[in-house]
């Protein structure tokens, strides 16, 4: 039988649950190399099937560009990018966008296929707004890599809302 570690907790954390930073770590698997998803994240045309409805500017390091969805405009800023392996970026949260995290984006080999393992915070949540922004975050993120699967392996928009 396994062994089932127990979670390590801060004192701090144990007695005030809010007080430690948050960050988002989900990982997929995709049926598709690393070259291909990696596309998805860093060519605007091939971004719009499944993010946002329209980009406005460039994906390019150093660049601030414009992700554009139905109902609103984000700024996005593309801080490192390393052909077929790594893509991350700075973007706001809050609708006064008043909280900034870094979002990352890992491609590893796994088979014949694709291991993906995303990141987005920090997130404080002793902010006013930022619990908000963190289950929106959490939801969006869920969200929109099953869009990034529906393309990458089955070539196929998920998208519910129009876009």
């Amino acid at each position: 039988m396994p062994s089932v570690e127990t979670p390590i907790v801060s004192t701090v954390e144990a007695t005030y649950p809010l007080a430690a930073p948050r960050t988002i770590r989900m990982v997929r698997r995709f049926q598709a190399p690393p070259a291909r998803v990696y596309r998805c994240w860093t060519v605007p045309e091939e971004l719009i099937r499944w993010f946002p409805q329209r980009v406005e500017g460039s994906l390019a390091v150093g660049t601030r560009s414009t992700l554009v969805f139905p109902d609103q405009r984000v700024w996005w800023d593309v801080t490192v990018l390393e052909s077929d392996r790594r893509f991350e970026f700075r973007w706001p949260w809050g609708k006064d966008e008043a909280w900034e995290t870094s979002g990352s984006v890992r491609l590893e080999p796994a088979g014949y296929g694709t291991r993906l393992t995303l990141t987005d915070g920090p997130f404080d949540l002793r902010v006013p707004g930022v619990l908000d922004a963190y289950a929106e975050a959490l939801e969006g993120w869920g969200e929109a890599l099953a869009w990034l699967r529906g393309v990458v392996d089955f070539s196929s928009d998920l998208r519910t809302r129009p876009y």
